[in-house]
């Protein structure tokens, strides 16, 4: 089952997310500049696991910067949209979502 994640209407911001059983901090970081999302993934004690993953539309996000202290699952956003802008996660036309592994069909 995915978890909706809130991405804060901020363009620099840190979420405490509890995962499996252990708890996150997700950053969310808004590129003025370049005009895209981007997150990180963070120990309760702010040392990065992974950082600076550009958030993309209906594809895995994490999937490259796997390592045993991530969560075991991928990260995603569910959209119609080709691109994510700056306000998409507010009004409600994208979703960032965490999908344990064992909720995915992984099976050909």
């Amino acid at each position: 089952m995915a978890t909706v994640i809130t991405v804060p209407d901020y363009n620099d911001s840190f979420s405490r997310v509890v995962l499996g059983d252990t708890e996150y901090l997700l950053r969310f970081t808004w590129n003025e500049s370049s005009e895209f999302w981007c997150f990180g993934v963070y120990n309760i004690e702010e040392a990065p696991i992974a950082t600076s993953m550009k958030i993309l539309p209906n594809c895995p996000l994490s999937i490259w910067h796997m390592n045993s202290l991530m969560p075991f699952g991928e990260f995603g956003v569910i959209t119609e949209l080709d691109r994510i802008g700056r306000n998409d996660f507010i009004n409600g036309k994208a979703q960032f979502v965490y999908i344990p592994y064992a909720d995915l069909n992984l099976e050909g």
